[in-house]
């Protein structure tokens, strides 16, 4: 029993967040006008988690999630990082919550001053979660791993609030030993969409081929 009451929760939560998102404007969806992505990928879904940033009780029920996930964690963890540059805020209200330090991993190390691309004290040996606004490729996410990793830090876990479920970021984070889970999937956010009749069946088909073949419409 207790199980099920845990899964109802987990399920609870996940649809606020989505239901948030959707609300302020962060998640778009377009089956037909489709949006261009500035990799030049055409998608019929566009999401800006920095919104949320705006928002204190969503941003508040964001940072809640994420702490429930850290605590159900094998490991204890030393230090919260964020992904620059949307992973930041949310990492500094994750880290506050759980009274932990925090850093924060840039794209590439600074080209002036003492050069660092980790802003933030952080050990050999400590253990990290890096939180993600978003995974679409995972390639933001695992270069910030791959630069704690530099450092001799252990990387326990990446964050984020949305996936877009590619296969691609599978993958590649697969191939670094990484694994990472997020507050909403792309399936739930479709699930949502459908369950309040904001989008149709076809309409849910279109976006299930986009997910399972990203480039289908870039390429048509």
């Amino acid at each position: 029993m207790p199980s099920t009451n845990k899964s109802r929760r987990n399920f609870t939560v996940t649809s606020n967040i989505i239901q948030d998102l959707i609300k302020i404007g962060a998640v778009k969806i377009e089956t037909e006008d489709l949006f261009t992505w500035t990799s030049g990928l055409r998608s019929p879904i566009y999401c800006d988690n920095r919104l949320t940033m705006s928002y204190p009780e969503i941003r508040r029920r964001i940072a809640d999630a994420f702490v429930e996930k850290i605590q159900k964690l094998e490991k204890p963890v030393d230090v919260i990082a964020g992904c620059a540059t949307a992973g930041i805020p949310h990492a500094a209200w994750v880290a506050e919550k759980l009274d932990l330090p925090m850093v924060y991993v840039r794209s590439s190390a600074k080209k002036h001053g003492k050069g660092n691309q980790i802003e933030g004290k952080i050990e050999a040996g400590q253990r990290v979660v890096i939180i993600e606004d978003l995974v679409s490729t995972g390639k933001s996410s695992i270069q910030a791993a791959e630069a704690l990793k530099t450092e001799g830090v252990e990387v326990v876990e990446v964050l984020s609030i949305f996936t877009y479920g590619l296969q691609t970021a599978k993958d590649a984070f697969n191939e670094k030993g990484l694994t990472y889970h997020s507050i909403a999937s792309y399936e739930e956010l479709l699930e949502q969409l459908v369950n309040d009749s904001l989008m149709n069946e076809n309409e849910r088909e279109r976006m299930a081929q986009w997910r399972n073949d990203p480039y289908i419409f870039t390429n048509s």
